[in-house]
């Protein structure tokens, strides 16, 4: 196991922990990971070896290392720190057992691990503060924007070199419709729902990196975006439990808002390593969750303004002269199966990238004339190219930030943008256009 320019990391885990590494596995995801088994005189353990997010650092390792220690000490459950590896600059914590999901499992089952999943959220809610900023850990609990929010918007910024129309409309929306935090601070998640589960109970609280000092309302928001992909039960009636178990009230206009801050927050997050992707980018992940999350934003504000969402019609695939090279290049990747685990992730993130440029080829062209017919119709003439479309989408957005005049029309407009652009993630059917619309605030079903 070698970490770019941290040299042999097997090594550096036995010097820090002592006894022989029997085995490593990189986990094959866009985050650093390795699982390492230990072998400690004639005893085996695993450990998880913890890496820098790259691409996209909203607060250092360090910070969630600081975090998650405090939340040991507190009693919280979360995985054991065996402590920070200076030689790989990463954090070696202990492997917990379990799954994340509850596919298979039953109701009472999964209502179970989520309560206790809700006490130990309760028990962080209630934890003192002043140990936390002792130690550093962040603070963002202004009423009028977080600072967090307001930092995020300062970096998508300064990396900007493209028109972004859909960000500046949410960024003039969430200007418009600040969040009151009523003073609420205390140590919070943030990045909910990450957890192990085993024999019907709760194991450990996972993936601390977002972990700091802020309005606990916004780890009863976030959670419901995880619960497209990991159900999780009712919301209203899980937050009518956060009522019951904490003794303090759930105020849903600030979930509401911290809601769609999230749900665009991602492409904010991941804009500039999706606009200049480096070598080790896990691309079209990353396009993914920014195109799954900003159909939620949509979806909110649609909600939210009580207009009703318009559907679009995929464009049949055209037939062109690279048909055949790119189903030769996508069959010929997915057919590689190396040993090398991590040339096999590398290689499955090439072939993700050729199925979109695939369905590109296939529909790309229809969606730019339609998303200009959009225009024509919005601005009273035709842009020439979806370049010219963006800056003039753009430059329209702005305009109107300070006033919302034209709200409904532009969320319709870019609810049909967004679709269309979900639909060149991969081929129809696939896993990369599948999209989980979030539980309603109103408790109505979808239509």
């Amino acid at each position: 196991m070698t970490i770019p320019g941290k040299g042999d990391a097997a090594a550096a885990v036995e010097r820090q922990l002592g006894g022989r590494v029997v085995s490593v596995r990189r986990q094959p995801r866009w985050r650093p990971t390795w699982f390492v088994t230990v072998d400690r005189a004639g005893e085996t353990f695993d450990v998880v070896v913890r890496g820098e997010r790259p691409d996209s650092v909203m607060s250092p390792l360090r910070h969630e290392f600081d975090f998650h220690t405090l939340l040991e000490a507190a009693g919280v459950p979360v995985p054991h720190l065996y402590g920070w590896n200076d030689d790989l600059d990463a954090v070696v914590m202990e492997f917990v057992p379990g799954r994340p999901d509850f596919d298979g499992v039953a109701d009472d089952d999964r209502d179970r691990v989520v309560d206790e999943y809700l006490q130990a959220m309760v028990a962080v809610h209630r934890l003192d503060p002043a140990p936390f900023r002792a130690a550093g850990i962040r603070e963002d609990a202004t009423d009028a924007h977080t600072r967090s929010q307001e930092q995020s918007e300062r970096r998508w910024r300064a990396q900007k070199d493209w028109p972004d129309p859909f960000i500046e409309f949410c960024l003039g929306w969430a200007r418009r419709h600040p969040v009151d935090s009523r003073g609420r601070c205390a140590p919070i998640l943030a990045d909910t729902g990450q957890f192990h589960h085993e024999g019907g109970h709760l194991v450990a609280i996972l993936d601390l990196e977002f972990g700091h000092l802020g309005d606990p309302m916004l780890d009863l928001a976030g959670w419901r975006m995880r619960d497209t992909i990991i159900p999780f039960g009712d919301m209203a009636r899980l937050y009518a439990r956060y009522e019951e178990l904490s003794g303090e009230p759930v105020d849903l206009e600030a979930i509401q808002r911290y809601h769609f801050a999230g749900a665009f927050g991602n492409e904010m997050m991941f804009a500039a390593a999706v606009h200049h992707p480096g070598p080790d980018t896990d691309l079209m992940t990353y396009m993914q969750w920014d195109s799954d999350t900003n159909l939620m934003a949509t979806e909110f504000l649609a909600e939210y303004l009580d207009v009703e969402l318009p559907t679009v019609a995929v464009p049949a695939a055209r037939h062109t002269r690279t048909d055949e090279t790119f189903r030769y290049l996508v069959e010929k990747l997915g057919r590689l199966r190396p040993d090398d685990a991590d040339l096999g992730h590398e290689i499955r993130l090439a072939f993700r990238a050729a199925r979109h440029l695939q369905r590109v080829n296939e529909i790309g062209e229809a969606v730019i004339e339609d998303d200009l017919d959009d225009l024509h119709r919005l601005l009273g003439w035709r842009p020439g190219t979806w370049h010219e479309g963006d800056e003039a989408l753009e430059a329209f957005v702005l305009a109107d930030a300070d006033t919302g005049r034209h709200d409904e029309e532009l969320v319709a407009l870019f609810h049909r943008r967004n679709l269309r652009l979900h639909a060149q993630l991969g081929p129809p059917g696939s896993k990369m256009v599948r999209h989980v619309a979030p539980q309603r605030f109103d408790g109505r079903p979808w239509m």
